[in-house]
């Protein structure tokens, strides 16, 4: 891979907490509205974290003119291959056409395989045409991933809609990704355990419960995610608790602004239940109350992405009212 081709006027750099004004101002110049809450959050983050956020900036004749933020992925829903998610990037009107956002493309992969990170992953809408040209000019190709969304007004989970779970049930999966069938009418999945905000003290049962999964020490993994979701202004993570131990765990994060989105879109990351509670609606509970705390704080829909080859999740998420989202997921292997 060649180095990134720069200008003698231009140069590549960390972006930095002072570079907050000039990315509010070419985004919103860009896009046609300021997204100032969503740039103040990513640079806050990786201030706290640095290792797990790349975040690249371009300058030209001393000035900022375009920049590039993305967050690590270390094994979100089991993926094993650290890779990087591309959040938003962005090349000043006055400073494009001259290779800027090539040459910043280019060093974010070096900076992202120097740290030791296998893959760019990103989404778009498919109607982006100028951003579906530039990723394929960049090498990139659809990534083997369903990208499924849900708008929380045509749920019925977490709604006033929602069927109560009946007694004896048993989900239509081992794993506890279905609808509960047979036997009388109880209460709604959500009301039978407890399911609260996830807190720090819930690492060593989320650490165990991943465990069993994947038969893996994600620890640090798990650690790091967790405190990130903990730093966020909205915090929307969830555990579920029966006889007073985790049951189960759902990591979600709220960006109002990541992927060029016009409206808050809750993104789901990871759901897991403790094999042991299969078949006592653990995940359906965790679901119903994320729709239900999203759906009281203005949030519209909820994304997520699962793997070709994972059915069981994949029905669970349909069977929740998720459908195949217009946003394309993209890779680019380093």
């Amino acid at each position: 891979m060649n180095s990134p081709v720069l200008t003698l006027h231009s140069r590549l750099r960390p972006l930095a907490p002072r570079d907050l004004e000039p990315v509010v101002t070419i985004d919103a110049s860009l896009r046609g509205r300021a997204r100032r809450a969503y740039f103040e959050r990513r640079l806050a983050a990786a201030g706290r974290d640095p290792e797990r956020h790349l975040q690249l900036a371009i300058e030209d004749d001393g000035r900022l003119a375009g920049y590039m933020l993305g967050r690590a992925l270390e094994g979100e829903f089991g993926r094993s291959e650290p890779a990087v998610r591309l959040e938003a990037f962005g090349i000043a009107s006055a400073a494009q056409g001259r290779g800027l956002g090539a040459a910043l493309e280019r060093g974010f992969e070096e900076e992202a395989r120097r740290r030791g990170l296998a893959e760019i992953r990103t989404t778009a809408l498919w109607r982006e045409r100028a951003l579906l040209g530039f990723f394929d000019r960049a090498g990139f190709r659809l990534a083997p991933a369903h990208v499924l969304d849900c708008a929380l007004a045509e749920a019925e989970l977490g709604s006033p809609r929602e069927a109560a779970v009946e007694a004896g049930a048993q989900p239509a999966d081992p794993n506890d990704y279905g609808t509960p069938r047979g036997g009388d009418f109880e209460a709604l999945a959500r009301d039978r355990m407890e399911i609260a905000t996830l807190s720090e003290s819930d690492l060593e049962g989320v650490a165990r419960i991943d465990r069993r999964h994947t038969g893996r020490d994600r620890h640090g993994y798990l650690c790091r995610t967790v405190r990130e979701a903990l730093a966020d202004g909205v915090r929307v993570s969830l555990a579920a608790r029966l006889d007073g131990a985790l049951a189960g765990y759902l990591m979600a994060r709220l960006d109002y602004g990541d992927f060029g989105r016009a409206e808050p879109v809750a993104v789901i990351d990871t759901i897991g239940v403790d094999p042991l509670r299969a078949r006592q609606g653990v995940g359906r509970a965790l679901l119903s109350q994320l729709f239900a705390n999203l759906a009281a704080i203005g949030v519209e829909r909820v994304e997520t992405a699962v793997a070709p080859g994972d059915l069981g999740l994949m029905g669970f998420f349909y069977r929740a009212g998720f459908r195949p989202s217009e946003r394309l997921a993209f890779l680019k292997q380093l």
